[in-house]
């Protein structure tokens, strides 16, 4: 019996591969494509420079080992080798801040302070403890280090060495107030015994003591029910700003996971659903030498009372807002520390204040608002944590990044007169700007020369004209050397994975210098097919907007008529681009699916990344609306032009390119006819609040958005083929989402669709298998609902 089990095991093992070939006639399996990095290869990452500029370091894995290790190219010996633990180990870390005169360098690792003497590379070990300590930074003009330890604040003096802490947050007091029968027993004691008056005396006197003391040591900071974050010291050491955060109580989401070690079914608390309470914040300013505590003041800001457009369509109901008052980002302070800026976002996400805080009495003056009837984004400009921002070489005036014109560019701003001047322009963006070394240059990337192309730039600090300083087409994503005379590229290809270059700054030699490769990653197996280059076209929307998109066609003698149009997740993401996607499985399924004579379309639809403002908010308020009609508008093209037959159209995609999938299979029925909805949000009132409430402002607030945007309301719709498929222990879109929307099948009577599910399986899959086993069916889906092949 043992071997019979054993010989129908073996040839299960042995079906697998040939199941998941089935049908297939490209030389591609869906099994080898889906192992991941072990097919592709294991790519470079992270680079980083020694401090001389002689060595770049970076992770990578050749060996295929359990994890990346940490290699070294040396530019002399023009040899990369794999670095040892000690040399891995002691390396300061790629971040940190320097004191005004770069001579010396500070830096947070694994949890300790560090500091580097750039002229004699002696380095001083701050900390050494099993606190955390972080956030480092230079105060009293450059005399002390600054940094956190848990939740306090605390100096170390670099010339004597000691420390010192300046913040003490208190534990949670206990409730000592007194009923008022419990206060007259109290007052009638004391009236009746000596002893216990003589005793209170003594205690008072304790008490006033310990008072005394407690003015001479840290900053005593009481909690009241609040957290306490974000404190830091102004750089003469004379002031000291923290957040009060007092979060609200909303209701987690249990996701079951029943494949454990225990045996047991065992519950994981994940997040809140859309509709939280907001956070209340407010900041606090210490003033050290007068011993005092006061409140930043932003009762002035303009919009506080603002109520949105979409609140028009609610004429009965009562719109409120009674703290518009976002996360507090800063203060950031000038070098010299006689300014300081705060970045505020609105709890609506319609709104960023930029101001000039007045340390000395906690009022600030308003020096940009940005609004955006939508929500504000964009590269450098919102987000869970603000924007990109700086100071400028005048220490007067600072730089930002804002979509005033609807693509984000660079802005200056003078803080004492208010006065802005844009330092670029144009229909391309801004990405990752930095002021150079000698602060008379900027360097940033853009895509200036094509929305899928990212290139590295020079420009001078004043504006002008932007010097193009990478040349390879696709991604650069650059790192400077600490001299800024060498440039580490991670570079890549719509059909090359990311490799490790090495080349020339141009502005300190010849205008196009050639960049060197110094890593080989990719497989022999990889390697061993011919992947294609998909042409980069733009369709007309039914708007007549001009849709970008990647397109891969079969030669004529294999193309069987038949199209897939693949949607990318996120929403705001870009993949109609020239460079190494982050759906590179997909990429090669798509070749795989080409070989079998499909024509291929992936769309940069309505709400992609790269296109400026307009196209980032064309889902505002509706989903499934202006980016579902992008891909119906897509399939239009395919028959149009391409000859594919009406019958004859698949979609699908995952996270939010599920989404899209039901919609399009429950909205647009007669344009598709199968669908593979992978990871799937099937109701936009149960997804998280900080990415729907930008969009479609909450359940509560805005109904018909949700109603408009969510495709179980939709379900009666369907017509063609669908498979749902959805990892069980999803804890980013829940597996209820999917459960839900079966019950809502079932009700409506559709037979017509089926759902994989994977137990193991998070939102971004892991096992091989699991990706296997997905890609499989919707191989299947489309073989059999398309060309009627089983």
């Amino acid at each position: 019996m043992k071997n019979t089990w054993l010989l129908y095991g073996l040839l299960q093992l042995s079906i697998i591969p040939c199941l998941a070939q089935q049908g297939n006639t490209s030389s591609l399996s869906i099994k080898e494509i889906m192992q991941g990095d072990d097919f592709v290869g294991h790519l470079p990452s992270n680079p980083q420079w020694s401090l001389d500029s002689q060595t770049l370091y970076f992770d990578w894995n050749p060996e295929k080992a359990q994890n990346d290790s940490l290699y070294a190219y040396h530019l002399k010996s023009a040899k990369t080798i794999k670095t040892d633990f000690e040399t891995a180990y002691s390396l300061p870390s790629s971040g940190g801040v320097f004191n005004k005169d770069r001579t010396l360098k500070l830096y947070a690792k694994r949890g300790d302070i560090f500091l580097l003497n750039l002229k004699t590379q002696g380095l001083i070990q701050i900390t050494s403890t099993e606190e955390y300590e972080s956030a480092p930074h230079f105060t009293k003009n450059g005399t002390k280090v600054a940094y956190r330890q848990g939740n306090n604040l605390f100096t170390w003096d670099i010339a004597t060495g000691s420390t010192v802490q300046l913040t003490k947050i208190k534990s949670p007091k206990k409730d000592d107030e007194k009923s008022d029968k419990d206060q007259w027993l109290y007052e009638d004691q004391l009236g009746l015994f000596e002893v216990l008056r003589e005793r209170k005396a003594k205690k008072d006197k304790t008490e006033e003591a310990k008072k005394l003391l407690e003015a001479k040591g840290p900053l005593p900071i009481d909690p009241s029910g609040k957290s306490i974050t974000n404190h830091r010291i102004s750089p003469m050491g004379n002031y000291i700003t923290y957040l009060a955060t007092k979060s609200p109580t909303n209701k987690g989401t249990i996701v079951p996971h029943y494949v454990t070690d225990s045996g047991y079914t065992e519950d994981q608390n994940t997040r809140s659903k859309v509709g939280n309470e907001p956070y209340e914040y407010e900041m606090f300013v210490y003033d050290i030498a007068e011993k005092k505590v006061y409140p930043v003041l932003l009762d002035s800001l303009e919009g506080l009372d603002y109520v949105p457009e979409y609140t028009k369509d609610y004429p009965d109901k009562t719109y409120e807002n009674k703290n518009r008052l976002g996360y507090i980002n800063g203060p950031l302070w000038s070098e010299d520390g006689k300014y300081a800026v705060l970045d505020i976002n609105s709890n609506d996400y319609k709104d960023r204040w930029i101001v000039l805080l007045d340390p000395k009495n906690g009022t600030v003056t308003q020096l940009d608002r940005q609004h955006d009837e939508a929500w504000i984004a964009g590269p450098g400009i919102g987000g869970y944590s603000g924007g990109e921002m700086g100071w400028m070489p005048d220490g007067k005036s600072i730089w930002f990044q804002s979509e005033k014109t609807g693509y984000s560019h660079l802005y200056v701003m003078d803080v004492i007169t208010k006065k802005t001047k844009a330092l670029t322009s144009g229909e391309f963006e801004i990405y990752d700007p930095r002021i150079s070394k000698d602060k008379k240059r900027w360097y940033f990337t853009a895509n200036k020369n094509h929305p899928g192309d990212r290139q590295f730039y020079s420009m001078p600090i004043e504006g002008g004209k932007m010097q193009q300083l990478t040349q390879m087409t696709g991604s650069n994503e650059v790192t400077l050397s600490p001299d800024e005379r060498k440039l580490a590229i991670l570079h890549s290809y719509t059909n090359k994975p990311t490799e490790l270059y090495l080349q020339d700054n141009p502005i300190w030699g010849k205008s196009r210098a050639e960049a060197k490769r110094i890593t080989y990653s990719t497989t022999k197996n990889f390697d061993s097919y011919q992947w294609r280059d998909p042409e980069i076209i733009a369709f007309e929307a039914e708007d007549g907007e001009a849709v970008h998109a990647r397109l891969y066609q079969p030669n004529s003698d294999t193309k069987n008529k038949a199209a897939i149009i693949f949607v990318h997740g996120a929403g705001y993401l870009q993949n109609a681009h020239k460079w190494w996607s982050s759906y590179f499985r997909e990429y090669m399924f798509h070749n795989l699916l080409v070989d079998n004579g499909y024509t291929v379309l992936d769309i940069d639809y309505r709400g992609s990344a790269g296109y400026g403002r307009d196209w980032r908010t064309g889902i505002y308020r509706h989903m499934g609306g202006k980016d579902l009609s992008d891909h119906v508008d897509g399939a239009k093209y395919l028959i149009r032009e391409l000859g594919i037959e009406e019958d004859k159209i698949g979609i699908y995609g995952g996270s939010y390119g599920g989404f899209i999938t039901l919609m399009a299979m429950f909205n647009a029925p007669d344009t598709f006819k199968a669908g593979a909805a992978i990871r799937s949000v099937g109701d936009w009132a149960a997804y998280n609040h900080g990415y729907t409430a930008r969009i479609l402002n909450t359940p509560v607030t805005d109904s018909l958005a949700y109603r408009r945007s969510s495709p179980i309301y939709f379900a009666e719709g369907l017509k063609g083929d669908l498979l749902i498929l959805h990892g069980m222990i999803d804890d980013n879109v829940h597996f209820q989402d999917m459960v839900r929307l079966s019950q809502r099948l079932i009700e409506l009577e559709k037979h017509n669709w089926e759902m994989a599910v994977y137990p193991v399986e998070r939102h971004s899959f892991v096992e091989p298998s699991s990706w296997t086993d997905e890609y499989t069916r919707i191989f299947k889906l489309f073989q059999k609902s398309l060309l009627d092949k089983k």
